[in-house]
Formats: C-alpha cells, structure tokens, sequence
C-alpha cells in the first residue's frame, strides 16, 4: 500500500464528509465525535514519516466513521419522516431526470427551476424561521411583521414546488381514474367542464401565481383556486392537491409570454396517479358542513 496516497485519500474523504454535513445540516453526536477523533489523529501524522502502525490505526477510524456515517443518514431519514426542525427544511431531489419532462418542459427550465427558484424559497424559509426563533430568544420582536411575510412567501414557494414536481411525470398525461374521476364529475359536471375551468384559472393568473386543485373538507368538494405569488387570493381550510405553476420563470425560456401553451402542454405531463393517491388521503379529512 502506498501510505503516503492512502492519507491523501483519507484527508479528502475527511473533507467531503464535512462539507456533506453542512449541506444537508444533520448532527449526530457519535460520528461528530468520530470526526473529531480523525482529524485530530491526521494532524498528529507526518506524511513523510507515516507508519504501518497509524494506518492501521486510521484504517479503523475509517471503518468507525463509515458505520456512524451510515447510522447518521439513517436517523436522519427516519426524523425527517417525524418532523423538520426549525430552519432545516432542505430541496428535496427530483423525482425524475431534467430532462424526463421534455419536449413538454425542457431541460434547461427543469435545471433552473429547480435548483435555483425553488432552492431560493427553501433558503429563505431556513432564514425566516431562525430569525423568529431568534426573536423569541430574545424578546425582541420588532421585525416579527418582516420575517412573518417572508415565512409565508417563501413557506408557501417551497411547499408548492415540492407537490408540483410530485405532479408530473414522464409518464403522465390523460385522465384520472377512480374515485377522483367520480368526484371531478360530480363537482365540476364532467372532466373537461374541469380542465377547461382549471385552464382558464391558471391562465388569467394576475401576474406571478398559480392554479391549484384543493380538497375542502367543510362543503367536502373539490375546488379550484388562484394564488397569486405562493400566498395570496388563496382559502384556508383545504389542501392542495395538483398545483401548476405560472410565475414565468416556469415557461418563459421555452414558451417566451404564451403562458397558454405552456399550460395546455402541461397537461401532458400530469402525473394522475399520485394526484389520485393524495386525494385519497385527503378526503378522509371532513369538517362539518356551514
């Protein structure tokens, strides 16, 4: 073995590792404590003088970093499943390739879409919560009307985004099936008294917004709404179930400003079955009727 190239190896691996914890911002106590043992044994090593011995001696350190490395991620996930902790909200991946969307969406808008827009939103969530965490810390609430505006705008960006790729599929398009069929039906008459009324909303969208199928649990329906930005003209009191985003940024670099193409394309795209698997849940949800 070549020592020497090992301990490079090691040191970059080692450098990784904690870049890899900063950007996804979980802390687990053991493998922090098994980092710091490691770097504190690297910087005690000479590379011109490394021993068999202190590979050895690194060689377990690895394999101890490796296992709660593993453990880490794990806890991770399985915490991410019960709750997010105050400004740890991350941009979730895509559930398909960039491209998969194409000739509909195209790759370039996929690209920036994701990873610039709707990163922004999750960042500047992060930012609102801490700061209100901050300011109950403190008692200090003199910007409280700043940072709440910024949670909902930036709250309601990150989380919309997050269904709307969870909406489309290279496999999408055509109709929905079962029990959401039924109740398209029974709500809006038929499907394409639905998607035209769907159409138009998104369409006539004043500026920046989106067009959203929701559950509302109290008339116990389905309704179709407008939200300008990610957080206004909107109700309370029902969830979401198929949003389609019309900022521009969505379009323009394909569709240029025929937002109507755009929309009547994405159709194409829509991705039914999990459209279908959350109104299943939703509609569990019912209020009682006023």
């Amino acid at each position: 073995m070549d020592f020497k190239a090992y301990l490079r190896e090691v040191k970059a691996w080692l450098e990784e590792i904690k870049f890899y914890k900063q950007s996804k911002r979980y802390n687990h106590e053991e493998l922090d404590d098994v980092l710091k043992r490691m770097e504190f044994f690297l910087n005690g090593i000479k590379e011109d003088e490394v021993t068999e011995n202190e590979i050895i001696s690194l060689q377990t350190l690895v394999k101890d970093t490796n296992e709660r490395l593993k453990e880490g991620v794990e806890i991770e996930g399985n915490m991410r499943q019960m709750y997010i902790p105050i400004g740890q909200h991350i941009l979730p991946n895509l559930p398909y390739p960039y491209n998969a969307l194409e000739p509909h969406i195209s790759t370039e808008i996929m690209k920036l879409h994701h990873d610039k827009h709707h990163q922004s939103y999750v960042d500047g969530l992060n930012k609102a919560e801490k700061k209100m965490q901050t300011a109950r810390a403190t008692n200090d609430f003199s910007l409280l009307k700043h940072w709440e505006r910024e949670a909902s705008f930036h709250g309601g960006g990150h989380y919309l985004h997050t269904l709307f790729w969870e909406s489309m599929s290279p496999k999408g398009g055509g109709e929905p099936k079962g029990a959401l069929m039924r109740q398209i039906n029974k709500d809006f008459e038929s499907y394409n008294a639905f998607k035209q009324h769907f159409s138009g909303a998104a369409k006539q969208v004043e500026g920046s917004g989106w067009a959203i199928l929701v559950w509302s649990p109290r008339p116990r329906r389905l309704e179709i709404l407008q939200s300008e930005n990610h957080n206004k003209l909107t109700q309370w009191d029902v969830i979401p179930l198929l949003p389609l985003d019309v900022w521009e940024h969505a379009y323009y670099l394909q569709y240029k400003n025929n937002r109507g193409a755009y929309v009547d394309n994405w159709w194409n795209v829509v991705n039914w079955p999990a459209v279908e698997a959350r109104y299943e849940k939703a509609q569990k949800l019912q209020w009682k009727p006023v």
